[in-house]
C-alpha cells in the first residue's frame, strides 16, 4: 500500500503537525517501498517524518529518525545520488520546518539534527553535527547557528569568523552585528564586511548610501555599548529613534543601557513605553523588574511578573523577574529562580547579576564573587564591576576590590560611576579617606548631578565630623532631586547633630516619596523613641515582637 507523500507535505504546510506525524508513520512503514532497491526513498520518507516530529517538539524522536535517514542515505550508490551542488542553498530553507520534496541533502539533515540538539540545550552535540558540514556547504542559517554555538563554547575566534561570513552575505543580520561588537570588533571592521553595490562609476549609488546610513549608525551604537561607551551609544540610539519612532528594539536597547548606568527613572519610562506599544514583550523585562524593586513599586512588579508568566513561562527573563519579586519574601527561593534562569540560558547576564546580589544579601560574598565573575566573562558592564567591588570589600580583600574598581575606571574612563567605585574602595580604609574624597569630587566634576557620589562624599564629611559640610552639600541636591535616599541621608545627619525636628521632616519626606523605604522606616522609628526620651538601642519587648509578626503577615499577604 502506498501513502501519498504530497499529502504529508500539505499537512505540514497547513500546520497540522500531529496529523502529519501520524501519516508519516504509515509512510515509513509502507510495504510499497523496497528498501534494498530504493533506499533513497526510505531516507526521504524518514526525513519528512523527522520534520513532523521536530514541529511537534519531539526532539529525541526527531534526532533518531534523521539519523536513520542518514544511514539509508549512505548506502545509496553514488551514481544514483541526485546532485544538489547546482542548487542555491539560499533559495531553500535548511531548517526542520522546511518541507523536502526531492532527494535529501546530507548537510541539511545534519543541520536539522543540530537544531534538535540546540532545542534540547545540548550545544556540544549540536556543534559536533555542525562541524561535519563543510564550510563551503553552509548557508546563512547554518553559519549563524555555528557562530552562536562557537560563542557558547567560548571558541571566540571561530565564532567571529562565522558571524563575519553571515554579514558578508547579508548585512542586515542585526544579531550578528551585536555579537561581533560584543566579541571586540570595531565599527569599521563590521561595516567593511557589508557587500557594496557599485554603479558604472565604481561608487555606490546615493540612494544605497542613504538606505544603509541607519545601519551604520546601528553598528556604531552597538560597538559603543560593547566597549562601555554608554554615553556615545545612547546618543546614537536616540538619533536612530528619531528616524524610527516607537521602534521597540531601539527603545529596549536604550532602556537596558539606562538601567545599567543607573538612570532608573528614564529607563522605567522607556520600559513602560515599550509595554504600552506591545504588552507581550518579554525581552529585557527582568531589567525592568529590577528597576521596579529599586523604586519599591511592588504593585507594578507583581503585575509585571504575572503578565510575564502568562506570556511565556519558559524564558529566562521570567525567572529573573520572579527572583526579584521573591527576594522580599525569601532569599533562598529567589536564588533558586535566578539559578533556573541561568540553566535555561547560560549566557543570560541579568541572572548572574541577580544571583550575585542575592549572595551579598545572604552574607555569602565568596559566592557573590563567582556570580559577578560569571557575568563579566560574558560581557563586563558597570553592574558586574560594582558587584565585584562590594563583594571583595565584604571579604576585606581591599587589594582585589581596588583592582576591580581600577579595571572599571580603565574600561569606562568617562564614567563618573566607575570613578566613584575607586573612591568607595579608598573610603573603606580610614587611611584612604582623603583619596576617596578626591575621587568623589572628580566624579562630581565629571557628572555634577550624580547623586551617588554626592551621598558618598556627604558620608565622608559625617565620618570626619564635618556635619555642616554634609548638610550644605546634600541640600544643594534637593533643588533638583526628589529622591528618598537623599532625604534619608539628610535625616541621619540631622539626627546625629541632635536636630531632631529637621530629621523628622526629612524622614517623613522620604516616606512620602517611597513608603517602602526600609531605612526611612527604621530611622523614623528610632527617632520617635529619641524624641520621647527612650533609649533607641534598648531591647524590644515581647509585645513589640508580636506586632512585628503581624506586620510580616500583612507583608506576605500584599506580596501574594
Amino acid at each position: 500500500m502506498e501513502v501519498p507523500k504530497e499529502q504529508i507535505n500539505a499537512l505540514l504546510e497547513h500546520g497540522l503537525y500531529s496529523s502529519a506525524q501520524l501519516l508519516g508513520c504509515f509512510l515509513v512503514s509502507s510495504s510499497a517501498i523496497n528498501v534494498d532497491t530504493n533506499p533513497h526513498l526510505k531516507a526521504e520518507n524518514l526525513v519528512i517524518l523527522g520534520d513532523a516530529l521536530f514541529r511537534e517538539k519531539e526532539y529525541r524522536r526527531s534526532i533518531h529518525t534523521y539519523k536513520q535517514a542518514l544511514q539509508y542515505y549512505k548506502i545509496i550508490p553514488k551514481q544514483n545520488t541526485p546532485s544538489r551542488s547546482s542548487l542555491s542553498t539560499s533559495n531553500r530553507s535548511s531548517s526542520p520546518n522546511s518541507v523536502n520534496i526531492s532527494a535529501i541533502n546530507e548537510h541539511e539533515v545534519k543541520f536539522k539534527i543540530a537544531s534538535c540538539h540546540c532545542a534540547l540545550s545540548e550545544n556540544k552535540a549540536a556543534l559536533v553535527e555542525m562541524e561535519g558540514i563543510p564550510s563551503k556547504a553552509r548557508n546563512l542559517q547554518m553559519n549563524l547557528t555555528m557562530g552562536k554555538l562557537y560563542r557558547n563554547s567560548r571558541h571566540n575566534r571561530a565564532a567571529i569568523a562565522c558571524f563575519k561570513e553571515c554579514l558578508r552575505r547579508c548585512p542586515y543580520i542585526l544579531e550578528g552585528i551585536t555579537a561581533l561588537a560584543e566579541l571586540g570588533a570595531s565599527s569599521k571592521d563590521v561595516i567593511s564586511l557589508f557587500p557594496q553595490t557599485p554603479n558604472r562609476n565604481g561608487k555606490p549609488p546615493f540612494d544605497h548610501l542613504d538606505s544603509t546610513r541607519w545601519l551604520h549608525r546601528y553598528v556604531e551604537a552597538q560597538c559603543c555599548i560593547a566597549s562601555n561607551d554608554y554615553k556615545g551609544g545612547l546618543e546614537l540610539f536616540t538619533e536612530l529613534l528619531q528616524c524610527f519612532p516607537n521602534n521597540i528594539h531601539i527603545l529596549l536597547e536604550i532602556a537596558k543601557v539606562e538601567a545599567i548606568i543607573g538612570k532608573t527613572d528614564e529607563a522605567i519610562i522607556n520600559f513602560e513605553k515599550v509595554r504600552s506599544i506591545d504588552p507581550y514583550v518579554v525581552t529585557y523585562m527582568d531589567e525592568y523588574a529590577m528597576l521596579l524593586k529599586i523604586k519599591s513599586d511592588f504593585s507594578k512588579l507583581n503585575k509585571l511578573v504575572h503578565d510575564l508568566l502568562s506570556i511565556d513561562p519558559t524564558r529566562p527573563e521570567v525567572f529573573v523577574a520572579l527572583s526579584v519579586l521573591w527576594e522580599r519574601k525569601e532569599e533562598r527561593g529567589a536564588l533558586s529562580y535566578a539559578e533556573k534562569s541561568i540553566r535555561i540560558d547560560e549566557r543570560h547576564i541579568p541572572g548572574y547579576i541577580m544571583k550575585g546580589n542575592l549572595f551579598l544579601a545572604m552574607n555569602r560574598p565568596e559566592a557573590a564573587v563567582i556570580a559577578f565573575r560569571g557575568a563579566q566573562e560574558l560581557r563586563p558592564d558597570l553592574r558586574s564591576y560594582q558587584g565585584l567591588v562590594r563583594s571583595y570589600l565584604a571579604l576585606a580583600k581591599v587589594k582585589e576590590a581596588l583592582y576591580a574598581a581600577r579595571e572599571a575606571m580603565k574600561a569606562m574612563p568617562q564614567s563618573a560611576k566607575a570613578i566613584k567605585l575607586v573612591g568607595d574602595v579608598h573610603a573603606s580604609n580610614p587611611g584612604g579617606r582623603e583619596k576617596a574624597k578626591k575621587f568623589y569630587e572628580s566624579a562630581l566634576r565629571l557628572e555634577p548631578g550624580y547623586l551617588g557620589a554626592g551621598l558618598a562624599l556627604a558620608e565622608l564629611h559625617v565620618i570626619e565630623g564635618r556635619n555642616g559640610d554634609a548638610v550644605s552639600l546634600l541640600e544643594r541636591y534637593l533643588k533638583d532631586w526628589a529622591d528618598d535616599s537623599l532625604h534619608v541621608k539628610l535625616a541621619q545627619v540631622f539626627a546625629a547633630t541632635n536636630m531632631l525636628q529637621e530629621a523628622l521632616s526629612h524622614y517623613q519626606a522620604a516616606l512620602r516619596i517611597n513608603p517602602q523605604n526600609e531605612a526611612a522606616k527604621k530611622g523614623l522609628e528610632r527617632l520617635e523613641k529619641q524624641m520621647k526620651g527612650v533609649d533607641p538601642d534598648a531591647p524590644e519587648e515581647d509585645e513589640d515582637n508580636e506586632v512585628d509578626d503581624t506586620e510580616g503577615d500583612q507583608e506576605e499577604t500584599e506580596l501574594l
